[in-house]
């Protein structure tokens, strides 16, 4: 049976494979041929600012205490980037956090590094960006344990290495976690609790978007077609679980309800493979899926906004075996993802048009990465929501994106802003 990696580590940029033009949707579209001229692109998906590496500043530094440290551009925002964490999905994050880290606009926003180990431990990070990637950050002497203040009126971590709590202000929080611990809502519901602005979806999308269940649900209500499931839990007999997979009909896919990064999840094809598959889902998750396999092929749509939404190129995975899973996603063995996808236009713009209404249904803001299925009928079905995509190079949502004239540093800044946007509309409330 396979075996649930603890986390991921030296994952190799791959890059997306970039055919010809598309048009990016402001809602109005707009042509990017300016931005590929000859119709490709080649390396990185997208354009980034300079990197930059960060030496670490000495354990008295004024950075603990000033508002803005020495050498920080007068009116920055101090933005704590959130990496790491408690999930399997551990590694992705150091690599999305590292991309963020260096393709931040540093004469807008001072990064803040909190760390969140394996076990869950939080921790100042004052080191280079690429000990981010290579795992290594743990290994500096200079941590410093920290929290957040609950206090509204602080907007602060609590910096706890001295024997009393330090305060250091933020701005905003984005939390760049990946699956549970980070992506369900938990991470999101103690940063509005502190009163401190999120970057990207907050606790109700978040929680709603990681539960595949209840997300179909909601979809479905709003009219849009989701593939047959039946929910099992752990009272559920074998042979019952045979007696619903039979009844959706062979392949069918065991999901658990929470994971992302296709953690846990099996294409079965015969009744003798179903035992293990519910085994590995249920090592995620007390409660899985059992789910339809639409013929035809996956689908994504990048959408960043709360109001008026900016909509990426559509973007197409081909297989050539098996389904998109967790080694496919970061290495492509057999697979290859198609930016704009192989599609008509038509069929493009009702994909991006399904990609709001599901956007909308589960109150996504800020951004997200809307999947779907294009049946081989020309059915347009809802896989799911990721409300914190992959950053890195060769991750899609940046990469649909990039194919509509985004820079990385472009997406990073709007979705700073538009969380900063969100805060001062709660605030002009009276929450």
């Amino acid at each position: 049976m396979e075996r649930k990696p603890k986390h991921i580590s030296n994952l190799n940029p791959i890059p997306i494979r970039v055919q010809g033009t598309h048009a990016s949707q402001e809602i109005e579209h707009f042509n990017s041929s300016s931005v590929f001229p000859d119709g490709k692109q080649t390396g990185s998906p997208f354009t980034c600012c300079s990197f930059v590496t960060m030496d670490p500043l000495p354990s008295d530094s004024p950075c603990v205490n000033s508002p803005i440290p020495p050498g920080i551009p007068s009116g920055t925002k101090r933005i704590a980037l959130l990496f790491g964490g408690c999930s399997p999905e551990y590694g992705v994050s150091l690599h999305s956090a590292h991309a963020v880290a260096c393709c931040l606009d540093r004469e807008r926003y001072e990064p803040v590094l909190v760390g969140i180990s394996r076990q869950g431990d939080w921790f100042l990070y004052r080191g280079k960006e690429s000990k981010i990637e290579d795992d290594t950050w743990s290994e500096d002497e200079n941590l410093i344990p920290v929290s957040l203040s609950l206090n509204r009126s602080d907007h602060a971590l609590l910096l706890l290495g001295k024997g009393r709590a330090e305060k250091l202000p933020i701005d905003a929080a984005f939390p760049i976690l990946h699956g549970i611990n980070g992506e369900d809502g938990t991470v999101q519901g103690v940063l509005e609790l502190a009163g401190i602005p999120v970057v990207g979806c907050g606790v109700l999308s978040s929680a709603l978007c990681m539960d595949k269940d209840r997300a179909h649900r909601l979809v479905q209500a709003a009219g849009i077609p989701v593939p047959r499931s039946q929910l099992i839990g752990r009272h559920t007999t074998q042979e019952q679980i045979l007696d619903l997979a039979e009844a959706i009909g062979w392949p069918v896919f065991v999901k658990p309800v929470k994971s992302g990064s296709s953690f846990g999840i099996t294409k079965v094809s015969c009744p003798q493979a179903l035992s293990d598959a519910v085994k590995l889902a249920f090592s995620y998750d007390d409660t899985i899926l059992l789910e339809e396999s639409i013929s035809g092929f996956e689908v994504g749509c990048a959408i960043l906004g709360n109001d008026k939404l900016t909509i990426g190129a559509v973007d197409e995975i081909e297989l050539s075996e098996g389904f998109f899973d967790f080694t496919e996603k970061y290495t492509l063995k057999t697979s290859a993802i198609h930016v704009p996808a192989r599609i008509d236009e038509r069929t493009a713009e009702r994909i991006r048009q399904i990609g709001i209404r599901i956007y909308r249904a589960l109150s996504c803001q800020g951004f997200a990465r809307v999947d779907m299925f294009l049946a081989d009928s020309g059915e347009i079905y809802f896989n799911e929501v990721n409300t914190i995509p992959g950053f890195t190079a060769h991750s899609r949502f940046p990469g649909m994106l990039a194919a509509a004239g985004q820079s990385l540093s472009q997406i990073i800044a709007t979705a700073i802003e538009l969380s900063l946007e969100n805060a001062a509309v709660y605030r002009k409330a009276g929450n």
